[in-house]
């Protein structure tokens, strides 16, 4: 089992000093050119409606999981096993930098300072619309017509919910790999499960939007991501307050959090971006637009500051440090099995 948990502590490392290495295949964008060309084939069918749609959508997500998932599998057998005989070292630094492709850290920490930074420059001089295009590429909502406090709000927002999806769901997917991998060598492992769900997530940001065609075909991938983000989102609920510097205040800002939370259409991003909310004291939350339909959010957090440069950086800071907090306890659970 050390084996495992030191390629996770591996990717995480990876992830957070190097991010995405750029002479790397990315295998989100191997997934995503898939997905989109999957889309073309069954839009362009002759068939019309929505229960084709759906089984379209159905057959989308099955074979883009299990092809990633697959794909996963077999390097983790190729190079864990005699059949692909090359250095044992060089088999564990491939594994690292694929897991690390599931891993987002470095990534949405680097987004949301570009906003940031689009925001206080040129002498503190606002340039909106290049904030406007450097949040296009991590949120689903209409900016183009934001101002300086709802992209600050959308990007709390974001790097909340993004946090998990990003970060504290794949490393839970990981573990899961690992509890795999101890039962026998020849079920999938960390890698494997990793891209499973990096897979589903992928899915749901493509497809998971509930206008013209997309309300059915995307329909499967969004309901099989909101499964498999639910357990890890509300290990997110209860962990983050260890380390806000709230101890006094635990019990009061889970329940909160949930209360709050649970308001949301989504049944993991509320969750998600309350805790942050009430973690880095940012109230969030309001009306958004997505391809000109609004939509009310609950008000979370509702008695804190509204999104700022300095909470915002609290909320990047946070997720560093629950991920560490994640890793130790990966590693304490480890000592006390062994």
């Amino acid at each position: 089992m050390i084996i495992s948990i030191s390629l996770i502590i591996g990717a995480v490392l990876i992830d957070l000093l190097i991010g995405d290495p750029k002479f790397i295949p990315h295998p989100v964008e191997i997934m995503g050119c898939l997905i989109k060309f999957l889309r073309e084939k069954v839009e362009s069918s002759v068939h019309k409606g929505r229960l084709f749609f759906r089984f379209g959508g159905t057959l989308i997500t099955f074979s883009v999981i299990s092809l990633s998932a697959l794909c996963g599998w077999i390097i983790e057998q190729l190079l864990f096993t005699s059949f692909f005989p090359i250095p044992q070292a060089l088999s564990y630094l491939i594994v690292i930098f694929a897991l690390a492709s599931s891993l987002a850290a470095k990534s949405l920490k680097r987004s949301v300072l570009e906003i940031i930074n689009s925001l206080n420059n040129d002498l503190f001089k606002d340039n909106l619309e290049l904030a406007q295009e450097k949040l296009s590429h991590i949120v689903g909502r209409d900016v183009d017509k934001l101002d300086r406090n709802e992209i600050l709000r959308a990007t709390a927002e974001s790097a909340s919910e993004n946090a998990v999806d990003g970060i504290f769901a794949p490393l839970f997917w990981m573990l899961i790999g690992i509890i795999s991998w101890n039962i026998s060598t020849t079920f999938p492992g960390p890698l494997a499960f990793a891209w499973f769900f990096k897979a589903t997530s992928t899915i749901d940001s493509m497809l998971g939007y509930k206008v013209g065609n997309l309300r059915w075909i995307g329909e499967s991938g969004a309901r099989l991501d909101d499964i498999l983000t639910f357990l890890p989102c509300r290990l997110v609920l209860i962990s983050l307050p260890l380390i806000s510097n709230n101890w006094m205040k635990l019990f009061y800002i889970i329940r909160k959090a949930w209360s709050e939370g649970s308001k949301d259409i989504s049944p993991n991003s509320g969750i998600s971006e309350a805790i942050f909310a009430h973690c880095a004291q940012v109230q969030m939350g309001g009306i958004n637009t997505y391809n000109k339909h609004s939509i009310e959010k609950p008000i979370l957090a509702k008695n804190a500051p509204i999104a700022n440069i300095q909470n915002i950086k609290k909320i990047l800071n946070l997720s560093l440090r629950l991920e560490i907090l994640w890793i130790i306890i990966l590693i304490s659970l480890h000592l006390l099995l062994s």
